[in-house]
This record gives C-alpha cells, structure tokens and sequence, in this order.
C-alpha cells in the first residue's frame, strides 16, 4: 500500500461527475456588487454553501440569510435562491451539487452569448429554472 497526499481544493472541484455530487472551493474578493449566480432554480437538485471565510448572504425563496463562515446553508430543489457577498472582504466558500449543475456552471462561463434568451435556454436544457427578473432590486 502507498500513502498518497490529497491536493488542496483551492478553485478546483473534487468528485466524479459519473457520481451523484462535485465539492468545489471558490471565492469571492468582495469587491463587485451584484450576485454572484443569478436568481434561479433547480428543479430536481439541491446545492449546499459552506463559508470558510467571510460572509455570503442568500435569498431562498422569501427568506434571506447571512451565512458567515463555519456556516452552511441548504438550498432544496425547486427553491428560487441566488447568493452574494455583502462586504468588501474576500468570502471563500465550499459549493456540494450535483454534476449536472457542475456542468451548467461551466456552460456559462464558456458562453460567449450571455443573453437572457441563451441563458434561459440553457438553465432549461439543465434541468432549471433562470429568474434573472424575480429580485431585480439586489442584482
């Protein structure tokens, strides 16, 4: 037997996207105003945050909360929510969801055309819901 050293998350995700979730580590410097996913849902996946460090603040369906960090927050399929970090400070987070949503992240970030239209499209081909429109006060 071997003893292998487990690589630092740090911006990369953990998991296999044939399993049923992915963890990644990401961060937010805390400088840009706005969410840092639009307003959505998915309609058959949960996704939990886990804050490390800062704070994050979440809208789940009426409900706003303010998750500093050892905190962790559930978003449950069909429920609308998005997230942002409210300060100036750097926010890193742990993200557990599923491979499908894995997949829809990297989708957007590869679109050249961010267009509500497109976007719609493709939350729906991922089996969710985008409602750039649903808290337009925050965004």
């Amino acid at each position: 037997m071997s003893l292998l050293k487990a690589e630092a998350l740090l911006g990369r995700t953990a998991g296999r996207m044939e399993g049923s979730f992915l963890v990644a580590e990401w961060s937010d410097p805390g400088s840009t105003p706005g969410y840092i996913a639009p307003p959505h849902r998915h309609l058959r996946d949960d996704e939990i945050w886990y804050v490390l460090e800062g704070t994050l603040r979440f809208r789940l369906g009426d409900d706003e909360v303010e998750a500093e960090a050892g905190a962790a927050v559930v978003g449950p399929a069909g429920m609308p929510h998005t997230f942002w970090n409210p300060s100036r400070s750097p926010a890193r987070y742990l993200v557990v969801m599923s491979p499908g949503t894995v997949r829809l992240i990297e989708e957007v970030h590869s679109m050249p055309d961010r267009s509500g239209e497109r976007l719609r499209e493709l939350f729906e081909r991922h089996g969710c819901e985008y409602l750039p429109d649903l808290w337009a006060e925050r965004g």
